[in-house]
């Protein structure tokens, strides 16, 4: 909690979100701010340019050399008391993630260099050290496009283009695992190591241990891709955004019954669960751009902001590795992923 503030000091009342990465929007509310002059928000010793600026409201943008989680409002010879908004680190630039990275029980971070349609890349998947960047991991998938991990740390990479999905050692040995997947993007495993694969054009198809393939649901196309996630009682929850300002998230019951579970998102993607069981979203919400959280009672509110974020996924040390359409950051919010 802020200190209070001694005399004509600007006074921070609220600030949102808790989390911003480069291009993000900080709203602060409180008065004060123009006390002895125009008033500058410093992240550390870094100034953010003001979007919005008046004496009870500020609107700042995050700039792309911020990293200290220090905020403060300086107003001529007056400086308000710090508040505290986690910054993204970068740690990985020019990539393609189109979906959610994956995370491995070590804590290196897999993602894609996805490409345009039938672009040959040379590296098609990344592993990220979260604090020393990325190195080539995989080549010769066309169009990788979702990434995910089994409980025996195996490594599953769809691909748009083909339809084939690959298992990976970790080692970088890879095999054709099934094939037949449609416009294959989104991928999540169960508790029972079931693999569920989003076929962007309609279809969620469910692959057992044995390699039996099963139609698990059948949803409206999207444009983009099909993203998966399990949450509380085995309900698999999905996104899939269309030209609509006003997406949901629907989930699927193991009977293979789908529902809304959350209506009012703009292009929802990426999606991952905490270890509390809320939910989080890379979409906008009320024309926010970032990351959206939904608790399990359905309520709604912009964790993280920022530009082009299409995927995040939750690491065992606490942080929020956060993918846009080019870059990963890093960011130590405290919160650990969900387990199965």
């Amino acid at each position: 909690m802020p200190r209070k503030p001694a005399g004509k000091s600007p006074n921070i009342q609220t600030l949102s979100p808790e989390a911003a990465i480069a291009g993000g929007e900080i709203r602060i509310h409180g008065k004060g701010f123009a006390t002895g002059a125009h008033p500058r928000v410093m992240l550390g010793d870094v100034n953010a340019p003001l979007i919005v600026g008046s004496d009870s409201y500020i609107v700042a943008r995050v700039p792309d050399d911020a990293v200290d989680n220090v905020v403060k409002i300086e107003s001529g010879d007056f400086t308000s008391t710090e508040w505290a908004c986690e910054i993204g680190i970068p740690i990985g630039d020019n990539l393609h993630p189109v979906a959610n990275p994956a995370v491995d029980s070590a804590g290196f971070i897999y993602t894609t260099f996805s490409g345009s349609r039938g672009q040959k890349t040379t590296t098609s998947v990344y592993r990220v050290h979260p604090h020393e960047g990325p190195a080539p991991f995989l080549s010769d998938i066309m169009n990788a496009t979702g990434v995910a991990f089994d409980s025996d740390g195996i490594l599953y990479v769809s691909s748009r283009y083909d339809g084939i999905i690959y298992e990976v050692t970790p080692r970088g040995e890879m095999a054709v695992y099934v094939e037949g997947m449609g416009v294959a993007t989104g991928l999540a495993f169960d508790a029972e190591g079931n693999l569920f694969v989003g076929d962007r054009s309609g279809t969620i198809f469910k692959i057992s241990r044995g390699r039996q393939i099963y139609v698990y649901a059948t949803l409206e196309p999207s444009i983009a891709a099909y993203h998966l996630a399990f949450g509380p009682a085995g309900y698999l929850y999905v996104t899939g955004p269309t030209t609509s300002s006003f997406d949901c998230v629907q989930r699927v019951s193991d009977k293979g019954e789908v529902e809304v579970f959350y209506r009012g998102l703009g292009r929802p993607q990426g999606i991952a669960f905490d270890s509390n069981d809320n939910l989080y979203v890379a979409a906008s919400l009320s024309g926010r751009r970032g990351v959206v959280r939904i608790t399990p009672d359905r309520e709604a509110s912009l964790f993280l902001s920022g530009p082009g974020i299409v995927g995040l996924a939750f690491s065992p040390s606490k942080s929020a590795i956060v993918a846009t359409n080019s870059m990963l950051y890093r960011v130590d919010c405290g919160i650990g992923p969900r387990v199965l």
